[in-house]
């Protein structure tokens, strides 16, 4: 007879037990989280702008692209308003390399007053 309650007893523990798993997600749902970071943080600004290389040796059209680690401010050159890389001469894509105009100092603004 012993034998018998003790097994109803394990087998009552084990079923509260599946119960609370089950019923958890309910009573406290996993909260959301976003994706992983891609792998490059860039914010492209919006629409085009006219470049000015440090030095003063080039003004062109292009693109403003700053890099979120670290605060890296590039100009891809466009060449014209629009908002990609053309050349109406060549029939083929254009490729732009960045031309580096500047940084933010991120890391400046942890610092307290």
């Amino acid at each position: 007879m012993k034998r018998f309650s003790l097994t109803q007893v394990l087998l009552f523990v084990v079923a509260m037990a599946l119960i609370a798993i089950a019923i958890r997600p309910y009573i406290q749902p996993a909260s959301a989280r976003a994706a992983s970071q891609s792998a490059y943080p860039f914010y492209i600004e919006p629409g085009v702008q006219l470049l000015r290389k440090p030095d003063g040796t080039l003004n062109v059209y292009g693109k403003v692209v700053i890099d979120m680690r670290s605060g890296a401010i590039w100009g891809f050159p466009t060449g014209t308003l629009d908002p990609y890389p053309s050349n109406s001469l060549q029939d083929k894509p254009v490729t732009t390399s960045p031309i580096e105009l500047g940084r933010f100092a991120f890391e400046e603004t942890d610092r307290s007053k």
